[in-house]
This record gives C-alpha cells, sequence and structure tokens, in this order.
C-alpha cells in the first residue's frame, strides 16, 4: 500500500475551514483536493466520504475547543470564569471574514430529517457530544464557584441554561451580525447568575 501522499492532520484543518465557511453541502471534496494539492480519489480512499471526513475534522475542532474552553474557566473568580467563556463563545462564532458563525449549529441545521438527506444520526451525537462535555465543564466550574462561595444556585440546571443562551447567541449572530449585542446578553446572563457586579 503506497503511503498517504498528504499531512492528515492538515487535510482537516483545510476540510474543516471549508465545512465551518460554506456548511458540508455547500463543500465539495474537489474543493478540499483542490486546497490540500492532492486528488480528489486520494481522499476518498483516505476517508471514504464527505461526512466521514466531516466527522473526523469537527472531532479535531471539539477537541481544540474543548481545550480552549479549559483554559478559559480556569482561573479568576467565577465571574472571570464565566466572562471568558462567553468571550471565547462569542471570538470563536465572529472568527472570519465575514464571521462563520458556529459550526455546531451550522451542522445541526444539516442533519437530514430521513436516512440519505443531509448529515446523519453520527453527526447528531458528535455535535450533541461535544454540547455535553461544554456543559459538563460550565458545571464543574459553577460546582467550584459554589464551594468558594461565589455561587448559590443549581450548577446542573444553571449550566445548562447557559450552555443554551450560547446557541441562542449563535442564532443571533446570524440573524443580526452585531456583536456588542450579543456580549450584552453575555453580561446580562453573568448578572443574572451571580447578581449585578459588586452587588
Amino acid at each position: 500500500m503506497r503511503p498517504r501522499e498528504f499531512d492528515q492532520d492538515e487535510v482537516l484543518r483545510i476540510a474543516f475551514d471549508q465545512f465551518w465557511r460554506k456548511g458540508v453541502r455547500g463543500t465539495s471534496l474537489s474543493d478540499i483536493a483542490r486546497d490540500v494539492g492532492v486528488q480528489r480519489g486520494s481522499l476518498y480512499n483516505a476517508f471514504g466520504s464527505k461526512e466521514a471526513l466531516f466527522l473526523l475534522a469537527y472531532e479535531r475542532y471539539a477537541g481544540d475547543y474543548l481545550v480552549a474552553l479549559q483554559k478559559a474557566l480556569g482561573a479568576g473568580s467565577l465571574r472571570k470564569r464565566l466572562t471568558a467563556f462567553f468571550d471565547l463563545t462569542i471570538t470563536n462564532f465572529r472568527s472570519g471574514s465575514p464571521p462563520r458563525g458556529c459550526p455546531t449549529t451550522r451542522g445541526l441545521m444539516e442533519l437530514g430529517a430521513a436516512e440519505g438527506e443531509g448529515l446523519d444520526e453520527e453527526a447528531r451525537q458528535a455535535f450533541a457530544s461535544l454540547v455535553s462535555r461544554i456543559t459538563a465543564l460550565v458545571q464543574n466550574t459553577l460546582a467550584a464557584g459554589a464551594e468558594r462561595g461565589e455561587f448559590s444556585g443549581n450548577p446542573a440546571a444553571v449550566a445548562l441554561h447557559i450552555v443554551t443562551v450560547t446557541r441562542g447567541l449563535a442564532v443571533l449572530e446570524r440573524a443580526f451580525d452585531d456583536e456588542p449585542q450579543l456580549r450584552k446578553i453575555a453580561a446580562h446572563t453573568i448578572d443574572l447568575v451571580l447578581g449585578k457586579k459588586g452587588g
């Protein structure tokens, strides 16, 4: 068997950038192959299908994103950690020119209602897994804040609420393209959870 003629990590990075900008439906293996500098057949041989390539690229993105979130949630007061969490979330889907939006929300919109239409159950599980892991990180952060006396609510319920707000922010970002609005909503959410600053 011939060795692969490309660096898999580089292919996943380039592929995910296209999937993020254009969606899975709007991206072709030919486009990815052109940007990577290989034949389309090489990608088929290595990954099997566009959807399989997307899932691998998304898994790589999810791993990197979770590392960045752990860092954002890892230092300072609970207010500072939650502010860093929202900052990272908003910066992530405002990145690119024009902004690329949230890849998870975009992917969820491409799930097929029936087999053979759009992304499948495996993709839905990948999206749900990332949302669940983000929720768990926020919950752990809130629980640690409660131990320090910075928070008195229910960490599980509030974490789910905070992550639900981020899903809404992703939709508002697409609808209005208004970053200051997103940041105001984030700050208001933190005030609802912790009380007003200095209060």
